[in-house]
């Protein structure tokens, strides 16, 4: 027989709480957050009430050495010296009611696990409305485990409340009612010597082991990875760190006044961020050489040492910091914006918008390519990779490895932009646009990649939705959306149209070559109409010259609508492929709206002076005068700032006086570059709304030895209105002056302008 890999322990369940709180066990970390539901945990305790077994842990005894961190932010008086790998949900839930103490949701959300207890019949109940009113249930339990907790208190308090609560309907309380309640707590309160077996994992055994063991014995079969492994060793060895990676992915999923990862792209995980440290700390895509290094290992040697796990720890902190910095997390969606891509809804792969962003950091961190060069260049990989699928199929890992791989040598950025290029070219052939990507247009996939390209492409083309004069990337901004969307897929070939002429499988009637975008007013009125009786109709709003542009955005053949099906489709799709093409030409070789681009240098623009797209304010807080700090400074500026929003955008340098004579950031006495800017952003936030700092950027420059700050605006998408006390004001830039309209001016300039 071989050797046994594990030992059986005894613990009661209250020594099991009192090693978590001691340190001695780590909860949580291998798995995931809290993701039972309240009723699998009031079943837990009624199992347990009532005697039956509920399962045994499973731990890994900890190999590491005695010098390391306890797991998690608690003080606590012992290292871990057992991790748990099965049990968590059930220990987490036994951990959480009987100590009282919040878990975390799957959505990063603190919560309270209440549980209620009726010791006349001895059921438990999850606490709610209707429970909180009825007088015979204990509405938590966790109560009666409070360590200054009286349970004779308890008793009598509780017998008093439902005695005086049964004279009122006339019932009386009988003395053996009494005695059943007393024994109910009695026997819930011993709960905590509940008797449970742990299996701890011998320390000898590696992760792989530990993994497989797992999934030998849960029945779900969740597979532990290698993610897992290494959340687990930063909870040991930088527990801090794994905090930070967590709060950034909880503040990634709402919107807040202040600076926050809140994007309209992803909801991250933190092993999805990690695996972006990962890829920028240590050139590696496959997570078991990560944990390798982190756990101290010469990959040469393959031995074991304290000096290289702090070394490779280092590698890691300095990655998150730049995974996790603002302005990196930022300045990268801008550039997925850049490609075309304007949301989640045009995301059909989280890895690719991850990878995308390791070769971001790379380029920038490592080789230091100026800001526009990178800017195209990830553009242009993203829409690559996400239109091919390069990272979708079934080894993302292993792809990313070689490119990684690819890139691990380089010295100089010449090298990489080099190597960019060559690979997109390699891929975006002469042949994959005229025979490849048509070949791959024949599918009803409904997330398809190629129709999300296709849409980034009307995009970068600046096109219309069918029938309309509205731009589609001006309505399908996820940051402007309504409740209900303003354009919507629409079946050239109606659905039900196409059955009654005899097409009736879902994947002929859904092929992405039957698919356009068109607003949704006019989607519902064609409803079932043929093309050909709907189409002429709605033509006519435009001049030939209009039609032609539209038929070119939407890849429609001429004499579309009297086409037989298929012949539709087979040529629809050709000039789909063209469409993409052609976008992609134009982010390569032209200038595309949203784009991150150039603009004149500092120089330039002051020389012009003050302008429609351009003024100068001397400071951004100070008042000259008094050289005190005035909020009708700031107001001023943000005046600027909402009137190049509503307008055609514009530059606002602060820092130079209007007859151009540099002041510098310095007359504001901010302690840093980082202070101000946040200080300006909080007042955008504040003042316009967070949503409109998606069309600012903020950078500094020297101009006669003096740094000024240059906000860039585009212009909006939608009103932007200034807030000032009770009110609301709408400011737009008429020559180099600002001027405010009056509200009868306002809605008639947002429904020209808008």
């Amino acid at each position: 027989m071989s050797e046994i890999l594990f030992n059986k322990v005894e613990y009661t369940l209250s020594s099991l709480l009192d090693f978590i709180e001691l340190g001695t066990i780590g909860l949580p970390d291998i798995q995931r957050p809290f993701i039972w539901k309240n009723v699998k945990v009031r079943d837990l305790f009624d199992s347990m009430y009532r005697g039956y077994p509920i399962g045994f842990f499973l731990f890994w005894k900890n190999a590491l050495d005695d010098e390391h961190k306890h797991i998690g932010a608690d003080q606590k008086q012992k290292v871990p010296s057992l991790l748990i790998v099965d049990g968590q949900q059930r220990l987490t839930s036994l951990y959480a009611v009987i100590k009282g103490k919040p878990i975390i949701r799957e959505n990063y959300n603190q919560e309270y696990i209440e549980i209620a207890f009726n010791p006349l019949n001895e059921n438990f109940e999850v606490t709610d409305a209707a429970i909180r009113r009825n007088p015979q249930y204990v509405t938590n339990i966790s109560y009666i485990w409070a360590k200054n907790a009286d349970l004779f208190q308890i008793v009598d308090d509780y017998i008093q409340r439902l005695k005086a609560s049964w004279e009122i309907m006339g019932k009386e309380l009988e003395e053996e009612d009494t005695k059943k309640i007393k024994n109910s707590f009695t026997k819930l309160f011993r709960l905590k010597d509940f008797p449970f077996s742990v299996l701890e994992l011998s320390p000898k055994i590696n992760e792989e082991q530990v993994a497989e063991v797992f999934v030998r014995i849960n029945s779900k079969g969740i597979t532990l990875n290698q993610a897992d492994f290494i959340l687990t060793l930063m909870s040991v060895f930088w527990d801090e760190g794994r905090k930070e990676l967590e709060d950034f992915c909880r503040f990634a999923r709402f919107q807040s006044k202040g600076p926050s990862p809140f994007n309209y792209f992803i909801e991250p995980d933190p092993d999805q961020l990690l695996r972006v440290s990962i890829g920028l700390g240590f050139r590696r895509a496959r997570l078991k050489y990560a944990y390798a290094l982190l756990r101290g290992k010469d990959l040469e040697t393959e031995e074991f040492s304290e000096e290289k796990r702090v070394e490779q720890f280092k590698v890691l902190k300095r990655a998150q910091s730049e995974t996790l910095n603002l302005q990196n997390w930022h300045d990268f969606f801008n550039i997925i914006q850049l490609a075309g891509y304007r949301g989640s809804r045009m995301i059909s792969s989280k890895i690719t918008l991850l990878y995308s962003y390791v070769l971001y950091l790379i380029g920038k961190k490592e080789f230091e390519i100026d800001r526009f060069i990178l800017s195209k260049r990830i553009a242009t990989w993203f829409f690559m990779a996400s239109l091919t699928g390069r990272y979708t199929g079934g080894a993302p890992e292993t792809i990313m490895e070689r490119d990684l791989a690819d890139i691990r040598n380089f010295k100089k950025k010449e090298e990489f932009l080099n190597w960019i290029d060559r690979t997109v070219n390699s891929i975006f052939t002469n042949d994959y646009w005229a025979i490849t990507l048509p070949s791959q247009l024949d599918t009803s996939a409904a997330t398809s990649p190629l129709l999300y390209a296709y849409l980034a492409a009307l995009n970068l083309l600046e096109a219309k939705a069918l029938y309309s004069n509205k731009k589609i990337i001006d309505i399908i901004d996820e940051a402007q959306q309504a409740k209900r969307k303003a354009v919507e897929r629409h079946h050239l070939f109606p659905a039900n149209y196409l059955k009654k002429i005899g097409v009736q499988q879902t994947r002929d009637i859904n092929q992405i070559a039957n698919y356009s975008v068109i607003e949704r007013d006019d989607n519902i009125e064609i409803s079932d109409m043929p093309p050909a009786n709907y189409a002429p109709k709605y033509e006519k709003r435009f001049s030939p010259q209009e039609l032609h542009q539209m038929y070119y955005w939407h890849a429609l053949p001429e004499d579309w609508m009297n086409m037989e099906y298929n012949d539709f489709l087979e040529s629809r799709r050709k000039l789909i492929a063209k469409v993409i093409s052609d976008g992609y030409k134009k982010l390569v070789e032209g200038t595309p709206i949203e784009a991150i681009s150039e603009t004149p240098n500092i120089e330039e623009i002051i020389k012009r002076g003050e302008s429609e797209k351009v003024e100068f304010k001397s400071t951004l807080r100070i008042n000259l005068y008094t050289k005190q700090k005035d909020p009708e400074i700031e107001h001023s500026c943000l005046k600027t700032i909402a009137a190049f929003l509503n307008s055609n955008g514009g530059t606002l340098v602060i820092g130079v006086k209007d007859n151009r004579e540099p002041l510098g950031i310095e007359a504001d006495c901010f302690e840093s570059e980082d202070k101000m800017s946040l200080h300006l952003v909080n007042l955008i936030k504040r003042d316009l709304g967070p949503q409109h700092m998606i069309n600012i950027n903020m950078k500094y420059d020297f101009y006669k030895d003096k740094k000024v700050l240059v906000v860039e605006c585009k212009a909006s998408k939608s009103p932007v209105y200034l807030r000032k006390g009770l009110f609301e004001h709408f400011y737009i830039r008429t020559g180099p002056a600002t001027a405010e309209l009056k509200i009868s001016e306002v809605q008639e300039y947002v429904r020209r302008r808008f």
